[in-house]
């Protein structure tokens, strides 16, 4: 496993790749001319998101020529205990609409745990990182920036949950349970994607669930909730982003949630 010091140079590269990844991404928001394919599950992909995981895959193959990779627009490459797992552009439908509420997500696993991650959404002039042990953070850079700590709401009736969407839960079959949860929580409101988790890690919401995500949709949120002193697991309380659902919560309330959304 890492050093600290291991640990702060990668958090430091992972800056500087969300950096990059920025002003190609801002660079096409919003282009009247932007490129959008459909991929095989019927879900779009625009040239920004390849474009920014070539170029993140160009600087690892650099910087960190031994490592592996795991992106969504790409073949793996590598072999190693070592792997960052990229997701180009989280929130891509939002992006191609011209809705701001998208970002980079960038982790780094070592040994089958994610230890390092960078959330970056330049439209809304926010980013998120944490390395294990090191804490969660926010801010433009690492030398501006705040801790950020999950919510001590420790009631359902006093909770604010976020999403993405409804028709994947119901198509989930826990459409009812999720349906009741949410007429249980005193606020709810579908910030949706990476937004939702990380507005748990700061303790603005204090639950968001999702029932079907892939590794590289979560495996950046998972660190920063858990450095932030929050939980995440799967629907069915498997602890880190590897089960393919999503729940992120600030720790109090985990249980019961889970319990609510059990089938």
């Amino acid at each position: 496993m890492a050093t600290n010091r291991a640990l702060t140079d990668d958090i430091r590269l992972a800056h500087v790749m969300a950096d990059d990844a920025d002003s190609i991404s801002m660079a096409r928001f919003k282009a009247r001319d932007l490129k959008v394919t459909t991929k095989p599950d019927k879900t779009p992909v625009t040239e920004t998101d390849t474009a920014v995981e070539e170029a993140i895959r160009r600087t690892l193959s650099r910087t960190r020529p031994r490592d592996a990779v795991h992106g969504e627009e790409m073949a793996d490459s590598g072999s190693s205990t070592r792997r960052w797992i990229i997701d180009p552009i989280d929130g891509t439908a939002n992006y191609l609409r011209g809705v701001p509420v998208w970002a980079t997500l960038i982790a780094l696993e070592e040994e089958g745990e994610i230890v390092a991650s960078v959330v970056s959404a330049p439209a809304l002039a926010r980013r998120w990182w944490a390395t294990k042990g090191g804490g969660a953070f926010t801010g433009r850079s690492i030398l501006n920036a705040a801790k950020i700590h999950v919510s001590q709401v420790r009631r359902i009736e006093d909770a604010s949950l976020s999403y993405s969407s409804l028709d994947d839960w119901i198509d989930s079959g826990r459409g009812q349970g999720f349906v009741d949860l949410m007429r249980e929580c005193w606020r709810t409101r579908a910030y949706g994607d990476f937004w939702s988790h990380m507005l748990v890690a700061e303790g603005a919401v204090d639950i968001a669930a999702e029932p079907e995500l892939k590794l590289y949709d979560m495996a950046a949120l998972d660190i920063i909730v858990r450095e932030a002193g929050g939980k995440f697991t799967s629907l069915d309380g498997k602890p880190g982003p590897y089960h393919g659902t999503a729940v992120a919560t600030n720790g109090l309330l985990h249980g019961a949630v889970l319990e609510r959304l059990k089938v």
